[in-house]
């Protein structure tokens, strides 16, 4: 299929004007809203249920659904992102946040595992993980992660505890980036539309390479999706059966970055205790800044994590099932190795 021309749609944003434009893309809960999100996990955990097995039947939502709804519509077909203000996180223990969060999810889609110990509820904190080890998971870190994007259709953040210092959220969207380096340089552009080898940092499925040869920028039936980290495409070239980068591919990828970084392209926004961020992967890649923790331990930054993979979403072209398994829509994403089983853990680890 022919790449098409410049790419325009709600989801081909400037960083600055979509900023400018924060009550389009942010809802604040009131009083009534955060009610029902109680009453509906009340009503979840009075089941019995694990969290890892919520549904959107589980989770009654009978003001609030049609919100939802309208919500996934701009995440898969709108502006590829949302922001949910005003979770009583301080009034609601682990389990309560957590369960609410899932719900939420559940209505949005089904999650899907985020590691290899099958966990469809990720803890996005500071572990004491190595940030230089080829396999170390980079949001286990205080380091900057890099504009990226994660291995399902949407991800979700429920934020409990910010940082002292850093942490902040950015976006930046991949039409954008394909506008501009067409404009600019659409011989690496076409570069970055071939496969290139990705590190699957130890987590590898039965019989799979421990790395995945996926186009940073794909497009097809008239979309174009992204599947992007740099750091694990750099990373994948410790391996010998991996194809090279080459001095073109090392330029389209270093053109790539900088304009992911560029001011003028994205935007930022700090997270603050309660707020719950939904990013569309296929359409924007979503970094976080470095950050200084604090030294109370029950201060430190700390972040729930949600992949959701959306019932009715896009079709994906044939090589994400490289990395997604199957890509049926509703039913692909996730990280699956032998023995996996899933489970949503109320503690990092």
């Amino acid at each position: 299929m022919p790449v098409p021309g410049k790419i325009n749609g709600p989801a081909a944003w400037l960083g600055p004007e979509i900023a400018a434009r924060q009550g389009e893309w942010t809802t604040t809960l009131n009083a009534a809203a955060i009610a029902e999100l109680r009453q509906a996990a009340a009503g979840f955990l009075a089941t019995g249920k694990n969290i890892a097995e919520i549904a959107a039947a589980d989770f009654v939502l009978p003001t609030l659904a049609s919100w939802v709804q309208d919500m996934r519509a701009d995440l898969i077909a709108g502006r590829g992102f949302a922001l949910v203000k005003g979770l009583p996180v301080d009034q609601m223990d682990r389990v309560e946040a957590a369960t609410i969060f899932c719900g939420l999810g559940a209505h949005l889609g089904n999650a899907r595992s985020q590691n290899a110990k099958g966990h469809v509820l990720g803890h996005v904190c500071d572990m004491g993980a190595d940030p230089g080890d080829p396999n170390t998971r980079i949001y286990q870190t205080h380091a900057r992660q890099s504009f990226h994007t994660d291995s399902s259709d949407v991800v979700g953040l429920l934020c409990l505890n910010t940082a002292q210092t850093g942490g902040d959220s950015l976006l930046v969207s991949a039409e954008t980036l394909f506008n501009r380096m067409r404009q600019m340089r659409p011989d690496l552009l076409a570069i970055l539309m071939q496969p290139i080898a990705t590190d699957r940092r130890g987590e590898v499925p039965q019989g799979a390479d421990p790395w995945f040869e996926i186009p940073v920028l794909s497009w097809h039936a008239n979309r174009l999706s992204v599947m992007y980290q740099r750091q694990y495409i750099d990373s994948a070239q410790r391996f010998s059966g991996a194809p090279r980068l080459t001095p073109q591919h090392v330029e389209a990828l270093d053109l790539f970055d900088s304009l992911a970084n560029d001011p003028e392209l994205n935007f930022s926004m700090r997270l603050s205790r309660g707020d719950i961020q939904f990013v569309y992967n296929h359409a924007l890649l979503h970094d976080r800044t470095g950050f200084t923790d604090h030294s109370e331990p029950a201060l430190k930054r700390h972040l729930l994590r949600l992949w959701l993979c959306i019932p009715g979403d896009r079709e994906l072209p044939p090589a994400f099932a490289q990395r997604y398994g199957d890509i049926t829509p509703g039913d692909r994403g996730g990280i699956l190795v032998p023995g996996t089983r899933l489970n949503a853990p109320l503690e990092p680890g």
